[in-house]
């Protein structure tokens, strides 16, 4: 989180409200939006990505209580970290393997 002054967060903070506005709308039956996969799939992507860049449990709290679908996002990426801590620190082995079949 610290590599983003307040303006930067803010402005990440404001695109993640509003991906995970329209997702949560989608997800509740979307009665007053229009529902467009592609659009829905691109906020889902968008979330990701700001959430792998910052904590967000720390920097956006408000969003992770008021928000499902942010909620989802950012514990999945939680535990695809400490899945991947633990690969590297359990499975060496399996790390290095997995890794060459990705490649």
């Amino acid at each position: 989180m610290s590599r983003f002054n307040k303006s930067s967060l803010l402005a990440l903070e404001t695109t993640a409200a509003r991906s995970a506005a329209y997702l949560d709308a989608c997800d509740f039956g979307g009665q007053y939006c229009r529902l467009d996969p592609g659009f829905y799939q691109a906020c889902g992507d968008v979330l990701i990505k700001i959430f792998a860049m910052v904590d967000a449990d720390k920097a956006f709290p408000d969003l992770l209580e008021h928000s499902a679908a942010a909620r989802e996002i950012a514990d999945s990426i939680q535990i695809g970290r400490r899945i991947e801590l633990s690969r590297l620190g359990y499975y060496p082995q399996l790390a290095v393997l997995l890794d060459r079949v990705t490649a």
